[in-house]
């Protein structure tokens, strides 16, 4: 059996070179007409793929944006609360903020710019 090298997150939306500025910027990443590309080429490649309906459901699968990693309390908070203001400036939308408990830190739940979640964690 080969081993996989390489993964692609595929996104459908319905503006795909919008979707993918915004992805681009949000990441420090490299956007072309359908996708963004870590210029390092460590991260995965995101593919946005156009289709015809919008979306209207939550996400089975989001992708988890780790600004606080290593960070507790208000001070992650405080990382957390900074990026989502810049992202939302970006035409994010912050959803809720899902706070500490016994087993895991603070992360936000947001929403791209057609309105597929992901966390800011």
């Amino acid at each position: 059996m080969a081993s996989v090298r390489e993964i692609q997150v595929t996104v459908d939306c319905a503006d795909p070179a919008r979707v993918a500025r915004f992805w681009a910027d949000m990441l420090g990443y490299v956007a072309d007409e359908d996708s963004a590309s870590d210029p390092h080429g460590s991260g995965p490649r995101l593919y946005f793929q156009q289709v015809p309906e919008g979306k209207v459901v939550k996400n089975r699968v989001h992708l988890d944006v780790r600004v606080g990693t290593g960070l507790v309390g208000e001070e992650r908070l405080a990382v957390l609360e900074a990026e989502a203001a810049r992202l939302v400036e970006r035409g994010a939308t912050r959803v809720r903020l899902l706070p500490a408990d016994d087993e895991n830190e603070s992360c936000l739940v947001m929403q791209d710019i057609e309105g597929n979640e992901f966390c800011l964690d």
